[in-house]
């Protein structure tokens, strides 16, 4: 028996017991990967399928090597060797100088005026720029899907680096909360139209840029249409379904996809070029299940964290548009920052992959919300069925001599900005273990920030057998709007 050591990332720690790195003895990675399921039961179902296979949103890496590549799960380890977990994680962004250029046609060309120079001084005294390399990136086009926490350190760093074009993707409205880790935005933006705000800031900061807002949500209809025109993509999305989307029409478009995600305290960030490297699907073939990893919203983000993830975007932008430096393709850039430590893992091209590989099989973009699993009220019970109950209903009912059971389904660091007065903390992931304490309550109400959770977690009962179970409509920011005003939305 070999004693290894396995990497918890951030998703998956609060389903072993907190830690971070685990020690345990085996002979082989699958060996040991069971051993950790075996030690830490919840952590299963993250892991492995009921009939007990590795999921396809979960790698697993020996050192650096993808066990895909070796010898799967069978891969022997030895004394001192470290196994990596690498989930597919959704949060709020190539070639190498000898593939292709880009296009440079679409701007036009003319010598740089004086306050140009100015600006660009110090780009223009490196040898890897110069004044024919600044010329590269006026004349080129950046697609920033996402103007979020990711696409905010980049939109900016990608303006004051002189790109000449810079189009946004976004639809959602400035709020208080995004001012934490957004630095597009400002207080005084807060309830504008992002893309508004954007803009604004862009120009201020650099008045040669051109921005182009595409304020729509990214689809399949659109997809092709709205990526063909520029020379690289940024992926600052903070979602699965786009996500996949972006990767597709890239793949399709033949286009590099410089990819950034954020959970917590940890980002990875790499660049997918098919053309020379992998796709986002040779890395995870497949989506996680909808309610099994939570978004920023629900876990938190360390306000730092897309910063330095978008950063590390632009930067590897500029490399690919200046044709200079060796991009990450075929590498996946790990980040802790509660360590403040970098981990470089190895990519390789899924000879099988159904998108990039010789055997493709998806010719054109899919359904990406039913590829994902993603809910809707049309199709999923969980949010469209469940019964539910209104704050004031609710109020009534607690103010009532016979109150029902309140529980609180978000985890307690949510539970310490605010709760409703009488409920009980049970976070989501742990319900199917406490059960058995909610079997005498007469009625069950339960709640989240916003209603999506809650819902979750009534079906739940529901399919346990429960029938006098609700969720509390629009969740405890809806108790707030309606009821008491005193508690703290988030």
């Amino acid at each position: 028996m070999a004693r290894t050591t396995v990497k918890i990332p951030t998703p998956l720690r609060p389903f072993a017991g907190g830690s971070a790195e685990i020690s345990l003895d085996g002979t082989t990675v699958g060996g040991v990967v069971r051993e950790l399921a075996d030690r830490y039961p919840s952590l299963r179902r993250h892991l492995f399928t009921q009939g007990g296979e590795l999921r396809n949103f979960v790698t697993l890496y020996l050192n650096d090597q993808d066990i895909r590549y070796l010898q799967r799960d069978g891969t022997a380890v030895k004394d001192g060797d470290i196994v990596s977990i690498v989930p597919a994680i959704a949060g709020g962004s190539v070639g190498s100088s000898s593939g292709p250029a880009h296009s440079t046609s679409h701007r036009a060309e003319g010598p740089f005026s004086r306050e140009d120079l100015i600006r660009y001084s110090r780009h223009l005294l490196l040898p890897e720029v110069g004044l024919a390399g600044q010329k590269k990136l006026r004349s080129s086009r950046v697609l920033l899907v996402g103007a979020g926490g990711l696409g905010s350190p980049a939109a900016l760093y990608l303006a004051a680096a002189g790109v000449g074009q810079i189009g946004l993707v976004d639809f959602d409205r400035v709020e208080a909360s995004n001012l934490q880790r957004q630095i597009l935005y400002s207080t005084s933006d807060v309830g504008r139209p992002k893309l508004a705000a954007a803009t604004e800031r862009i120009t201020a900061l650099n008045p040669g840029v051109q921005v182009v807002p595409h304020e729509e949500r990214l689809t399949s209809a659109n997809a092709l249409e709205t990526l063909a025109p520029y020379d690289v993509v940024v992926d600052g999305t903070d979602n699965f379904p786009t996500r996949y989307l972006v990767n597709d029409a890239c793949v399709l478009l033949r286009k590099p996809n410089v990819y950034g995600s954020i959970y917590r305290f940890e980002g990875q960030a790499s660049v997918f070029d098919a053309r020379y490297g992998p796709c986002y699907r040779c890395l995870f073939p497949e989506p996680p299940p909808p309610d099994l990893v939570p978004s920023c919203a629900e876990a938190g983000v360390l306000g730092v964290l897309p910063g330095l993830v978008g950063t590390i975007q632009a930067t590897e932008t500029i490399k690919l548009l200046l044709h200079v430096g060796e991009p990450l393709v075929g590498r996946l850039l790990l980040f802790d920052a509660l360590e403040m430590r970098f981990r470089e893992l190895q990519l390789r091209k899924d000879p099988e992959c159904v998108l990039c590989s010789p055997h493709a099989t998806q010719k054109g973009l899919i359904d990406y919300a039913q590829f994902c699993g993603v809910p809707t009220a049309a199709d999923t019970p969980a949010l469209g069925t469940v019964p539910v109950i209104s704050p004031g209903a609710l109020k009534a009912e607690l103010d009532s001599d016979d109150p029902p059971l309140l529980i609180d389904v978000r985890d307690p660091e949510e539970w310490e900005i605010s709760h409703i007065e009488g409920a009980r903390l049970i976070p989501r992931a742990q319900l199917p273990e406490k059960v058995d304490d909610l079997t005498r309550a007469r009625e069950i109400v339960l709640y989240c920030r916003s209603g999506k959770r809650s819902a979750l977690a009534t079906q739940l009962l529901l399919d346990l057998g429960f029938s006098h179970v609700k969720s509390l409509a629009g969740g405890i920011n809806a108790w707030a709007d309606q009821v008491d005003p005193s508690i703290a939305k988030y």
